[in-house]
């Protein structure tokens, strides 16, 4: 039995989300070859800390060119769990607050938010235009992939039984993580009082926050009979957001420069918890998805993944999370 194809969607998903990184890698490219295309102030993409920066933002968005281009491929479906699933949780925490902030700062503060600065108007409606088409076309075609090959997350429920070996250091972990990720979130709220358009930006981060790590205890806890894939959302999406911006701040305020003007002591806190709580979210859940993977949910007259071969490697579609 050979692989199962790309669906439809997920082909038009991962097609339309390859052409999104297009203009975001050319600008980049651009620029790290030195050409100040869209910038006022030339002299400000010649700094080491910005060509580093410039450097890591490019391989970040050619990393969702390649999982895009993973997802319309069968041999995406032979992919190490890892390998798929750290890059996505990682761009997806990025993505995910700027697909939904962005179009609600330009509809309070207009064009102008744009306006001022080294970078041209152009450049960021171009990036951010991107970003967003990006962000819905990976996060859509990554749902129809998952669904693809790991089924059992979309069709057992949240109380399913299963042998677990860590479950006890699991409550812990998420119960800890609850409680900072509280803090975190209030902090947050905090910022958000000072206005402009980073204050949307930690209104909706203090939630994903406060929400993953509600939805992390509920599925360590295996509270309810719903769906498993829903609660997952939220904790996928929450530990993400904490870990992936917690980490890009780190990162920027570390090498300095001009991305770097403006931070204060309570910012650098907050986001260096968020990155820490992220980040044992994170390990939290893959420790619970390793175990839940030992249960076998093979529906009836579901296709069955093996290489092209076709010996010795015939696994369930759905087996496990691995």
């Amino acid at each position: 039995m050979t692989e199962q194809r790309a669906g439809i969607g997920r082909l038009t998903a991962a097609i339309v989300a390859a052409a999104a990184t297009l203009p975001y890698l050319t600008i980049k490219t651009l620029w790290l070859t030195g050409d100040p295309v869209g910038v006022s102030d030339p002299t400000l993409m010649e700094s080491g800390a910005m060509m580093g920066l410039n450097a890591l933002t490019f391989a970040m968005e050619a990393a969702g060119l390649l999982l895009a281009l993973a997802f319309t491929m069968r041999w995406g479906m032979r992919l190490p769990a890892w390998l798929v699933l750290l890059p996505l949780w990682t761009g997806t925490g990025l993505l995910s607050v700027l697909v939904v902030t962005t179009p609600l700062i330009l509809l309070v503060g207009g064009l102008s938010v744009f306006r001022g600065g080294p970078i041209q108007m152009w450049v960021y409606l171009v990036v951010y235009g991107g970003f967003i088409t990006l962000g819905i076309a990976l996060m859509t075609a990554f749902a129809l992939y998952a669904r693809d090959r790991w089924r059992a997350v979309f069709t057992t429920s949240v109380a399913l039984p299963f042998p677990s070996a860590t479950r006890s250091f699991q409550e812990v972990v998420a119960w800890g993580a609850l409680l900072v990720a509280a803090v975190v979130a209030g902090l947050r709220v905090v910022m958000a009082f000072d206005g402009g358009a980073p204050a949307v930006q930690d209104g909706l981060k203090a939630l994903l926050a406060l929400g993953g790590a509600v939805a992390l205890v509920v599925l360590v806890r295996r509270r309810g009979n719903g769906p498993f894939w829903r609660p997952l959302v939220l904790v996928w999406l929450g530990s993400g957001s904490m870990f992936a911006w917690g980490l890009f701040s780190m990162v920027v305020r570390s090498t300095g420069g001009p991305l770097a003007y403006g931070g204060s002591g309570i910012a650098d806190f907050t986001e260096l918890f968020g990155m820490l709580t992220g980040l044992v979210m994170g390990m939290c859940g893959a420790f619970l998805l390793a175990e839940r993977s030992g249960v076998g949910h093979v529906q009836p007259g579901q296709d069955t993944l093996e290489r092209e071969d076709g010996e010795r490697d015939r696994e369930p579609a759905d087996h496990g999370h691995r």
